[in-house]
């Protein structure tokens, strides 16, 4: 199954219409990545997510070049490091990430992490800077939970999202809350929870249920969730076509309901020690927004 871009789900905002499913590339690396990403263009892929610290840009940025794909028509992500958060700092890794990249203007940049050791108001003022210039189109943050959220948007309300670790066995209800209050979007990275999805017997129930794959049942809930992106990376084939596929089921009420219920595991699989404070579990079922 080939789904061109005009099947692929999007979000909307004023500025920017983003697919609610992508490819992230965390630890692809030189050819493979290059392969590996213009493979996924040729699928139908438009969103692609790298980051400065996955030392992979250039890699992206030579399947771009390579892709028969129009570049108006990708939606690239890249994230600034926690330690680049200085605001000349901020410019001067854009610059080369822009480089690295072979683009004029990166569609959307994120903090990657939080840092407390620089204001935070400095930092998005130098993304604010680099919009006006047109190196980036729009800018957001990553593994923020709601009180920085709130500390972002009351310095600068225009980041339109939050990059997170969310699967079903980890509740992000407060995030997705306060997201959808103020008008912005989540974008899920490890979706799959590195692959623990395959393991449960509930996903593997519903899986058989459809006959599609685990990962197919954990990007549909996802995706299904309007507020939603999803970026699995994957480094076959196979995998890729088969994550593009998600968009094409569409899981019941019941099944919805038993993936919640997962939300009450809260395995987190991402947190060094440089993470922030997480916010107190709060899963799909108690929070007080529709996310249809």
């Amino acid at each position: 199954m080939n789904h061109a871009p005009q099947s692929m789900k999007y979000i909307r905002g004023e500025d920017f219409k983003i697919p609610k499913l992508g490819m992230g590339t965390w630890q692809l690396n030189e050819y493979q990545c290059t392969d590996i990403v213009k493979k996924g263009l040729e699928m139908g892929y438009r969103l692609i997510d790298t980051a400065q610290i996955y030392q992979n840009e250039e890699y992206v940025g030579a399947a771009i070049e390579q892709s028969s794909v129009p570049r108006d028509e990708i939606f690239l992500v890249s994230k600034v490091w926690k330690d680049n958060l200085d605001p000349q700092e901020v410019i001067d890794s854009t610059q080369v990430s822009l480089e690295k990249l072979r683009t004029d203007c990166i569609d959307l940049m994120l903090i990657h992490w939080p840092n407390e050791s620089v204001p935070l108001a400095e930092t998005l003022g130098a993304l604010e800077e680099l919009v006006n210039e047109g190196s980036i189109a729009n800018f957001g943050v990553s593994n923020f939970p709601v009180h920085k959220l709130e500390q972002a948007y009351e310095i600068s309300p225009y980041f339109i999202c939050d990059q997170v670790e969310y699967h079903p066995f980890l509740p992000q209800g407060a995030v997705l809350e306060w997201l959808v209050r103020h008008e912005k979007f989540l974008m899920a990275y490890s979706p799959l929870a590195r692959g623990e999805v395959f393991k449960h017997p509930i996903l593997q129930n519903i899986a058989t249920k459809h006959g599609v794959s685990e990962a197919q049942v954990a990007l549909s809930w996802l995706i299904d969730q309007a507020p939603v992106v999803a970026i699995p990376k994957t480094a076959t084939i196979d995998h890729l076509r088969s994550n593009l596929e998600a968009l094409d089921l569409n899981l019941d009420e019941s099944d919805k309901s038993q993936l919640n219920n997962l939300q009450a595991l809260n395995h987190r699989q991402i947190n060094p020690d440089f993470s922030p404070k997480w916010d107190v579990p709060k899963t799909l079922d108690s929070i007080s927004v529709s996310l249809s």
